[in-house]
């Protein structure tokens, strides 16, 4: 906890030193989810917090996202972004794949991360884990794993075991959780403004480390609209921090 509040405390300084440059995570002691709430609702009172990043072992189940909770509750509070990463919980194995197997990096840096991710989707827009949180705003990065190109066999799948059920295209659409479009090429971003809605997709959330032209590209020469492209690049991004930023606001303006 305090190496968290000092990396936290260190975070709002570096966004006030440049104002409209940088906005910023928390940081939270994650072996201690109750203390880690306490530190979200602390860190958000604080200039240029946004929420926090999250692993989403936390969510790979509706089981293993009650353990959550706490966070949850605490980013509902303060209508926090909840940015939710691919990787382990406190205690999890982690990766998956050791080193001496072939095409460990592969296995491990797409195809094991995309499956999870997707699970990670399913969790939060298949179920009802987040209607008690209509505050939070819910980004997962990489499109949310492989729901794009996997949602029709989805729907096929529904219509033969549950006809009754809403389609989960329709359930994903209407989820209203954000992805980013980080390493992805055309192709794969023209199939989730197809599945999401250009409205809920963000631009390199998670991808400043490979380089921006990578994704500047692919949007370029995505077959979306402009609006649509614009949306993507900085519009909706643009509108989740505003609306952080009007809450924080509002919270000066009433103490």
């Amino acid at each position: 906890m305090p190496l968290c509040r000092r990396v936290n405390d260190r975070f709002s300084a570096i966004c006030q030193q440049h104002p409209g440059r940088f906005a910023a995570f928390a940081a939270l002691p994650l072996t201690d989810l109750d203390a880690a709430a306490a530190e979200l609702d602390r860190a958000m009172q604080l200039p240029g917090m946004l929420g926090a990043q999250l692993p989403g072992n936390f969510f790979l189940t509706r089981t293993d996202a009650e353990a959550a909770r706490p966070l949850l509750e605490a980013a509902n509070r303060n209508h926090a972004v909840l940015f939710i990463h691919h990787g382990p919980r406190p205690g999890d194995a982690f990766p998956k794949v050791g080193g001496s197997t072939d095409n460990a990096r592969r296995r491990n840096g797409t195809l094991d991360m995309q499956a999870s991710l997707s699970s990670v989707m399913v969790t939060l827009s298949l179920t009802d884990l987040l209607a008690p949180y209509p505050n939070v705003t819910v980004v997962v990065h990489n499109l949310g794993g492989n729901i794009p190109y996997e949602v029709e066999r989805m729907d096929h799948r529904s219509l033969l075991d549950t006809p009754d059920e809403e389609l989960p295209s329709s359930r994903f659409r209407k989820a209203g959780v954000y992805v980013d479009c980080n390493s992805f090429g055309p192709r794969a971003i023209e199939a989730a403004v197809s599945l999401y809605g250009a409205d809920r997709i963000v631009c390199g959330t998670d991808g400043s480390a490979f380089g921006v032209d990578w994704t500047r590209n692919a949007l370029t020469e995505a077959r979306i609209s402009e609006e649509e492209r614009q949306l993507i690049l900085k519009g909706n991004a643009a509108a989740l921090m505003a609306r952080v930023g009007r809450r924080a606001e509002g919270q000066r303006a009433a103490a």
